[in-house]
């Protein structure tokens, strides 16, 4: 990759470390997974996805050394037990891709206007454009075993037609408008986050060491479910489906194949991307219950990743993003 000498932004820094720290983790479990998967479809995209992981990890040391940028040390061999006994089934690896790409296309997109170095800025089109195709293998896939995963179908309509009432969006309680087409779509995609991270957390607490992290995880499943329930509610008033649960592609395993570093991370990270996804479906709804429920996950979740970074920080896990100059600090130590 070829770079110039100017000097990172605090972007393009935020930016990258928090990519690169993303990435070793993802190495991490994709690693793993890749030890006990039987499919040989869900074999090639496990070694595509980890394939990223690598090249992405690789490209970002050769900019942070050329920037004289302490590398991170993120997560590393020390972080995974490749011989531990199966923890999932296969069919649950194309879930946690599904997640894995958002998680990762949240990142890369937003980078993308933010960072002003031409060589970074390639990097993040091409780990757009590269988790997009990951994307594209794991729905085709999902489709192909289970067409259930869909968002569900609902009439066209029967032409153009415009909001004539303010109730189009002060619905609270009773029989207000049925749901549209953008609110059943994040209302599902929603479902699906809350129902995989349910289900990574039902793994994660079978396996956890400590009592702080198990009881810390057991949490965040019951967050999940309360979650889950609040939004299939919605959806079932209007009589359309919700998506199922898959819990049952956990394994009764309870040999760790992950650090607790690893696992508080991880939820860390996956309800951190819900914030952001809450925050979108917040953004497009029209009904007021709806942005109301969404408003509501939203603040349970930064609750549980405030109480998550607090674990870290007192395990001493937590690395420090890079951070601006303290001018107080220096001042004072004149």
């Amino acid at each position: 990759m070829k770079t110039d000498q100017s000097q990172l932004t605090a972007a393009e820094m935020g930016k990258l470390w928090a990519t690169y720290v993303a990435n070793t983790m993802g190495k991490c479990v994709l690693s793993y997974f890749l030890q006990h998967v039987d499919d040989i479809e869900i074999e090639k995209i496990l070694q595509y996805a980890e394939g990223l992981c690598e090249v992405y990890i690789q490209d970002i040391e050769t900019i942070f050394k050329q920037a004289d940028f302490p590398i991170p040390i993120g997560f590393t061999k020390d972080d995974v037990n490749l011989e531990a006994p199966r923890l999932y089934e296969d069919d649950f690896y194309l879930h946690y891709l599904q997640y894995l790409g958002k998680a990762g296309m949240s990142i890369y997109s937003v980078a993308i206007p933010l960072v002003t170095r031409k060589d970074i800025r390639d990097f993040y089109v091409k780990t757009l454009h590269d988790t997009s195709k990951l994307m594209v293998y794991v729905n085709d896939a999902l489709l192909s075993k289970n067409p259930l995963l869909n968002p569900p179908v609902i009439p066209p309509p029967q032409g153009v037609d415009f909001a004539t009432k303010q109730s189009f969006l002060n619905v609270f309680f009773g029989n207000g408008r049925p749901l549209h087409g953008l609110e059943i779509a994040h209302l599902y995609g929603n479902l699906n986050n809350d129902i995989t991270s349910k289900a990574i957390i039902v793994g994660f607490v079978q396996v956890a060491r400590s009592e702080e992290v198990r009881q810390y995880l057991e949490r965040g499943k019951k967050l999940n479910q309360k979650h889950i329930d609040l939004m299939s509610d919605k959806l079932s008033k209007d009589d359309l489906p919700s998506p199922p649960s898959i819990d049952h592609l956990v394994r009764p395993s309870t040999e760790p194949p992950f650090s607790d570093k690893l696992m508080v991370y991880h939820k860390i990270d996956m309800f951190s991307m819900k914030i952001r996804e809450y925050a979108n479906g917040l953004s497009l709804d029209g009904r007021k219950d709806i942005g109301a429920l969404f408003a509501k996950c939203q603040l349970d979740v930064s609750l549980y990743v405030e109480d998550g970074a607090n674990i870290m920080i007192n395990h001493g896990w937590m690395e420090q993003p890079p951070e601006a100059i303290d001018r107080d600090k220096l001042n004072a130590g004149h």
